[in-house]
């Protein structure tokens, strides 16, 4: 994978993991860098649970991707807000 693939990548996670941050009432504290990983995360398990669904970009199917970085997007949300309470 080149430099520009990965880039490309990171980006299109990125933005697939804010699309899928607006899904759910809270969000994840972070940047672009933050966004990036929960959409890597939410990548896999979106491709974990739907497989290849929908179109595809740097070799991301977006569709997956936003449906899983909302899953992610809210456990996190739910153990942020459980490490408050304590």
């Amino acid at each position: 994978m080149l430099i520009i693939e990965f880039i490309l990548f990171l980006v299109v996670a990125a933005v697939c993991a804010g699309l899928g941050e607006r899904l759910v009432p809270n969000s994840v504290p972070g940047g672009f860098f933050t966004s990036a990983v929960v959409g890597i995360i939410g990548a896999w398990i979106g491709g974990s649970l739907l497989g290849h669904l929908g179109p595809d970009l740097a070799g991301i199917s977006i569709i997956p991707c936003i449906l899983g970085s909302a899953i992610f997007v809210f456990l996190l949300s739910l153990g942020f807000r459980a490490k408050s309470n304590v």
